[in-house]
């Protein structure tokens, strides 16, 4: 608890490029969590190098992201935005928490396993230890929740067993985090595989819509989605393209599955593949206006990455502290 409030941890890689995905099921719905958590919203750079990246596009990308989460309406007067690697209590926590963390726990995340099939020529050690760099994440700052998705549960129960065993032999040193339960977030699939999610790494660029995408891309990729036999626009299982449509037009119009299906009676796939394409671009633009207007705006951005990694590093600091004493390693002297 701070001021009050629960802790709300949550972060994202920068790699890639953010998809609607990401924005409607994930970074759209944070911006609601200001007011009722005390939230810490992390670029995870450190995450990244589990593969190989190219330092200047890493740094890019990294900037690129800490200004997307403002323009998305993240404040960082009232959120803290920041790099996970400027806070080195990350990586310290992370050292010591894997010196609490079997083998066994490690080999079962099956993450590690699809991500090793992808990246069979680059298995670092790194890509086996990432969940305990993840709960050093959530832990360093006392976290009470986390948003996560369904594919993540398997990293928090683990966060949660570590928390507890360190806790069992030191006394109560982390909050054990729970699940942020609150409204779900969109699940948006590809656009052109709807079976799947729709993902930044999809080798098919047009199976995604991309948060900067300009307008004519955007409806060009709607105009090109895989959709179903038939014609009737029904919210189905069974027609898993236009359930994906249907989807993302609620989300982005706020109208209910039932008033799509009657606004669209009678329609055809083209018209709705088109008022879909439209409904994403007015939701988009107003994100992409103000990602053009922050990044003009160099000295804005380096002081809000300056403030923010400070104010990290404080909160982090008290709980690292904490943990170097339990386990018995020398104070510094000041």
């Amino acid at each position: 608890m701070l001021d009050g409030k629960k802790i709300l941890f949550s972060g994202m890689q920068a790699t890639g490029n953010l998809t609607l995905g990401n924005y409607l099921g994930a970074l759209k719905n944070w911006v609601t969590l200001n007011d009722e958590y005390e939230c810490f919203f992390s670029v995870v750079d450190l995450h990244s190098l589990t593969v190989r990246q190219d330092p200047a596009e890493l740094r890019k990308r990294a900037r690129a992201l800490l200004t997307l989460y403002i323009a998305a309406g993240l404040d960082p007067e009232k959120n803290c935005i920041y790099y996970q690697s400027h806070v080195s209590g990350h990586a310290e926590l992370s050292w010591i928490l894997n010196c609490f963390t079997y083998m066994g726990e490690l080999n079962r995340m099956t993450q590690f396993k699809d991500k090793s099939q992808k990246h069979a020529d680059n298995i670092n050690a790194g890509l086996y230890t990432y969940p305990v760099l993840m709960a050093s994440d959530i832990l360093l700052y006392q976290t009470d929740v986390v948003p996560v998705g369904v594919d993540q549960m398997q990293h928090l129960e683990l966060t949660r067993d570590i928390a507890e065993r360190f806790n069992n032999i030191y006394g109560d040193v982390f909050t054990i985090p729970e699940a942020y339960i609150g409204k779900v977030g969109a699940k948006i699939m590809s656009l052109q595989e709807p079976a799947k999610k729709m993902s930044k790494s999809d080798e098919n660029p047009n199976g995604s819509i991309y948060l900067m995408d300009d307008t004519d891309t955007i409806i060009r990729k709607f105009k090109r989605a895989v959709t179903d036999s038939g014609s009737e626009i029904i919210y189905s299982d069974e027609k898993p393209g236009i359930k994906n449509l249907i989807d993302i037009y609620s989300v982005c119009t706020g109208k209910s599955k039932e008033e799509i299906e009657k606004e669209f009676a009678g329609s055809g796939y083209g018209d709705f593949k088109l008022a879909v394409g439209e409904s994403v671009v007015s939701v988009l633009k107003p994100v992409q206006d103000r990602v053009a207007e922050l990044s003009k705006d160099k000295s804005y951005i380096d002081t809000i990455i300056k403030t923010n990694a400070e104010k990290a590093n404080y909160f982090a600091g008290k709980t690292l502290r904490k943990v170097q004493k339990k386990v018995g390693l020398p104070e510094k002297i000041r």
